[in-house]
């Protein structure tokens, strides 16, 4: 049995599809079809049934779930224990992190890292998906919510109000909100569900109801353009008032009740792996900067 087939029997089961499997594994979907039959074929058992919701366990593969999951956690361990001990500043580093962090901050630390550490090559993914650094989905993460496993090392990069912000556009066009209307006459840009845990029916403690919501957005770099456009207000961290001046922040004794904040992850068993750290301290430096 080929034991590198269990991880594809898991992205399958968690993807739900070939195609989403394919993706998570950065390979053709055909290659996971042709992996996946052959576990089938080892263990005499099929694994998946297809539905309209997706590919769903049989009930034999569900028996053997937890022990896939026990071997890829073992795999997993291996390989960073081994990485561990690697004093070498070479090799490639595998960062995840949001767009708009991406471009503020981790773009202009991968140059550096390129200036200081030629041998060094940083991998970025920027999602808004949270990558499982348990898994070895990524090395580094630069996260906006701080995760909980007790086996990451976590260290906080930053810290940012959050307010009502608008342009002299929009103001022209709308004017000023009045504090107690609900926002009614104005346009509202929010995340789409699901991108953050923050967002809730309050626009720096003020309600919405009344406002016209024009425009749902998956990323934090694209609700930052849109507003930026004139086209909508809505809630950004106060630190990008340095960065677009067209910015201006409405209500500027209001802000949301939790900040904005910025977290660097990695997992424990990575930390005395020295192109890893190499690039941990050069990520924190560019967020001290």
């Amino acid at each position: 049995m080929n034991w590198d087939d269990v991880r594809f029997f898991l992205a399958v089961h968690r993807a739900g599809t070939l195609r989403g499997a394919a993706e998570q594994l950065y390979v053709d979907q055909t290659t996971v079809g042709r992996r996946l039959n052959a576990l089938e074929k080892t263990l005499g058992s099929k694994l998946f049934l297809k539905s309209s919701n997706g590919w769903i366990l049989t009930a034999g593969a569900r028996k053997i779930l937890s022990l896939a999951e026990e071997i890829e956690r073992l795999s997993v361990s291996f390989e960073r224990r081994v990485a561990g001990d690697d004093d070498r500043l070479e090799g490639e580093v595998h960062v995840t992190t949001t767009d708009s962090l991406a471009v503020d901050f981790v773009l202009p630390a991968i140059e550096r890292i390129q200036h200081i550490y030629p041998d060094i090559r940083v991998s970025l993914t920027t999602t808004t998906r949270l990558l499982d650094l348990g898994r070895r989905e990524a090395d580094i993460a630069v996260r906006t919510i701080r995760p909980e496993q007790p086996d990451l090392i976590v260290r906080k990069l930053a810290s940012s109000d959050v307010g009502l912000f608008a342009t002299q556009k929009y103001i022209d066009n709308f004017g000023i909100p009045e504090s107690g209307s609900g926002f009614e006459g104005h346009r509202i840009a929010l995340y789409q569900p699901g991108i953050t845990r923050s967002q809730d029916d309050l626009l720096a403690g003020e309600t919405r109801h009344k406002g016209r919501v024009v425009a749902e957005l998956d990323s934090s770099m694209m609700l930052t353009t849109f507003i930026r456009a004139g086209l909508a207000l809505g809630e950004l961290p106060d630190y990008l008032t340095k960065k677009y001046r067209e910015l201006i922040r409405l209500w500027p004794e209001r802000a949301r009740k939790n900040p904005y904040e910025v977290w660097l992850v990695m997992h424990q068993d990575l930390a005395h792996t020295a192109r890893v750290r190499a690039v941990m301290t050069t990520l924190a430096d560019e967020f001290n900067a």
